[in-house]
């Protein structure tokens, strides 16, 4: 009709704006829960190491004993990640940020691709928690582990730190720091659960006999989650 007014158009209420913001502030905590999960899964981060010293010297205790140092020296890759993420919150603006890990990860996501094939080899089967502890941050930090959750680190440090003001930034930084101790706890308390649950029940079913006969390319799989981590970083930059 002629001078009619045109229907309204749907505005997001406050409330379906409440609950987008806790979905996508609950998203990198659950990604570094997802991603503690996957490490711990994976038998290069250490459970197969584990599994080995315990049947080598016909013990159980030594796979749990040898796991806490794993996990630790884990903890410590995921934690420098996490450093870093705060200090380039301090000196560049979080598209930036993002666009760097995005490009850092599939620059090593392809180079993993490409060389999954090639494992880093530091220490003998006779080892301390000392020793598990530094070979576990070394491998870690080899394959990118801390460079891999480094999207979801970013999402749990809060895209606010990037655009507070001087006089807000050292509360955000503040905050965000105890946040991304907080996951770096709960990627490592993840982390530990798969490695012990997976240690646990190939040393008490099956031995290592079955991972030569169905054993799973999970250096691939490394390098494709690496590829996928870095399409995620870019998302996150548009």
């Amino acid at each position: 009709m002629k001078g009619a007014t045109p229907p309204p158009i749907p505005s997001v209420t406050r409330h379906e704006s409440v609950g987008q913001d806790v979905i996508v502030s609950i998203v990198p905590w659950l990604a570094m829960l997802g991603f503690g999960a996957f490490h711990g899964l994976n038998p290069g981060m250490g459970w197969l190491f584990a599994l080995s010293l315990g049947l080598q010297q016909q013990r159980e205790r030594v796979i749990w004993l040898s796991l806490l140092p794993i996990a630790a020296g884990h903890a410590l890759a995921i934690a420098l990640a996490a450093m870093l993420v705060l200090f380039g919150t301090k000196v560049i603006s979080l598209p930036a940020l993002q666009w760097l890990t995005a490009g850092l990860l599939l620059a090593f996501g392809l180079y993993k691709l490409f060389n999954y094939y090639r494992h880093p080899r530091w220490v003998g089967m006779k080892v301390g928690l000392g020793d598990l502890f530094l070979w576990s941050f070394l491998m870690a930090t080899a394959h990118g582990a801390g460079l891999m959750v480094l999207p979801a680190l970013i999402g749990v440090a809060g895209g606010d730190v990037g655009h507070a003001g001087h006089g807000e930034h050292a509360s955000h930084l503040g905050a965000s720091g105890v946040n991304m101790l907080l996951a770096v706890i709960l990627h490592t308390g993840a982390m530990l659960l798969v490695m012990g649950g997976t240690a646990w029940i190939v040393y008490r079913k099956f031995g290592l006999a079955i991972l030569r006969r169905h054993w799973i390319n999970f250096d691939l799989i490394w390098a494709i989650a690496l590829l996928i981590a870095a399409a995620v970083a870019a998302m996150m930059a548009l």
